[in-house]
């Protein structure tokens, strides 16, 4: 053999390699877990901005939400899983489908532009849902709901979108400290969690969304400041969201970042890794 054929018989070993190594992983992440980093304050103080996690796509069995999506701004690349699996949503119901229960914290496609969102499951199918004077009612019952102090957070840009906090204690300023009031809320089935207010607010008043057959209803733990299912189906709500469209359910942060870089090592938060979710 030349030491040219054995340059290319080299180099086309390191190209089998890194296929085989890309099927393997896409493989695994189609089927089993998706990793989620999570960009916005709608699930505080559930989740915080810069919170990553992995997304249990056997939760709740398969539908063609569980292909992967490439989105890459910088470059120009919006390959959604319509794009990959789009065949499957002709059909009905999930390959080893399972169902979601209420108070599941779940990553689903928007209905409408394909973007990954992560909200609390709120409302099962023929629920009636509504939201009176910041309290949630379902099916005509209001939820328990008890004071839990308050969350705190400093008043400054967070994750790569640079995004604000918004405060109860008004203009605080940069680096000022920005309070929210916290509550803890308990579920029909037992689930409890926190829920965060800021104020009366035009969503704290809804009138009664009832849930279809083969939807559900999602709300942010961060009730003021979430787009959910509270608003209809646009770019910007969600509205009902088919259970074609659930990707699957977050169970555990695996570490957290309080930077613009999930590389900036010096701002992980030493105390939420690998923390359970509830």
């Amino acid at each position: 053999m030349t030491e040219k054929t054995g340059a290319l018989a080299g180099t086309w070993e390191t190209i089998k390699t890194i296929v085989y190594a890309l099927l393997i992983a896409g493989i695994f992440r189609t089927l089993f877990f998706q990793p989620f980093w999570i960009p916005s304050s709608s699930m505080k103080d559930t989740l915080l901005v810069g919170d990553f996690l992995f997304v249990n796509k056997m939760a709740y069995g398969y539908s063609y939400a569980s292909c992967p999506s490439i989105r890459i701004p910088a470059l120009g690349v919006d390959i959604g899983a319509d794009d990959f699996c789009g065949f499957l949503q002709r059909g009905e119901g999930r390959l080893f489908g399972g169902e979601p229960e209420r108070g599941d914290i779940v990553v689903f496609r928007h209905p409408v532009d394909g973007r990954d969102f992560i909200k609390r499951l709120i409302g099962l199918p023929g629920d009636r849902i509504q939201v009176t004077d910041g309290v949630l009612q379902i099916n005509g019952e209001a939820v328990e709901l008890r004071a839990d102090g308050v969350f705190t957070e400093t008043f400054e840009p967070q994750g790569p979108q640079g995004s604000m906090p918004r405060c109860s204690n008004g203009a605080v300023g940069l680096g000022g400290e920005c309070v929210k009031t916290r509550y803890r809320e308990t579920l029909p089935n037992g689930v409890e969690h926190d829920i965060l207010d800021i104020g009366d607010l035009e969503l704290d008043n809804t009138g009664v969304f009832t849930v279809p057959e083969g939807h559900y209803f999602f709300m942010g733990d961060n009730r003021d400041n979430s787009t959910d299912s509270r608003v209809p189906q646009t770019s910007r709500g969600v509205g009902f969201v088919p259970l074609a469209d659930i990707v699957g359910r977050a169970d555990r942060v695996i570490f957290s970042s309080a930077g613009r870089s999930i590389l900036a090592f010096w701002t992980w938060r030493g105390d939420r890794f690998f923390e359970k979710l509830e």
